[in-house]
């Protein structure tokens, strides 16, 4: 039942080329940097995993996190619904040279086809899209006199997502805006490794203040001082530095 592990190596040797993984962070917030970076790491010693489907609510800022990730060609197809933001050169200079694939999903959207996939719901019917790009080639259909698309759910091979506090039982709580998608990734993974600011002993948490259930956390590691993307951007950090 312990779900500790060692260190962020570890954390992350189980991803696989061409697998689906799902990232949390809402723009910098909440971003798991150490797992992404490890999980870059990983890459450059050994050549793997490459190929990945990412799923994400951006595209990632300046070269650090996210972007560092499609920066090492690494992510095959990225399924968001902001690519544009602060400083997102690179995935866009990635997928202008066709080096990478977009599947632009409605922020809405993206949150309820997690979450359908976490909920064993494989489609669901939204009015957002109808009659635009996003909605050619979908199933349509028609209620109380509405036109509704039909979305599918969406599920990853792995999680990594970043949370506050959580026990060695993998319960976990979020601080404030880092909540974002992280509840939801967790349940839509077949394997979620989170990392935490504080790992707790079992108890130690009120259970009424569990956000996460153990239940779908196979592995926590501790990074008791996380990067933050926004302060790394301000000071123009770059992962890894030999990268530029």
């Amino acid at each position: 039942m312990d779900k500790t592990l060692p260190d962020l190596a570890s954390a992350v040797a189980g991803i696989e080329d061409g697998m689906t993984v799902m990232i949390g962070g809402f723009g910098g917030s909440g971003a798991p940097i150490e797992l992404i970076h490890a999980l870059i790491a990983r890459y450059l010693a050994t050549g793997h995993p490459k190929g990945l489907t990412v799923v994400n609510n951006n595209a990632g800022n300046g070269h650090v996190g996210l972007a560092a990730l499609i920066e090492q060609g690494m992510v095959a197809k990225l399924i968001c619904s902001f690519p544009r933001s602060a400083d997102p050169v690179v995935f866009t200079e990635a997928y202008l040279a066709g080096k990478i694939e977009l599947e632009l999903v409605p922020q809405g959207t993206l949150a309820e086809r997690i979450r359908a996939g976490g909920a064993g719901i494989p489609a669901f019917y939204t009015p957002t899209s109808y009659g635009t790009d996003l909605a050619k080639g979908k199933p349509v259909a028609e209620f109380d006199g509405r036109s509704y698309v039909q979305e599918r759910w969406l599920k990853a091979d792995y999680a990594l997502v970043k949370a506050h506090k959580g026990d060695r039982l993998g319960n976990l709580t979020y601080r404030m805006a880092g909540r974002n998608f992280g509840p939801l990734m967790c349940t839509a993974a077949t394997t979620t490794i989170v990392q935490v600011s504080q790992l707790l002993e079992p108890g130690a948490l009120d259970p009424e203040a569990v956000v996460t259930p153990g239940i779908f956390v196979q592995g926590v590691v501790e990074v008791t001082d996380p990067a933050q993307e926004e302060a790394l951007n301000r000071a123009k950090a770059v992962y890894p530095e030999v990268a530029q």
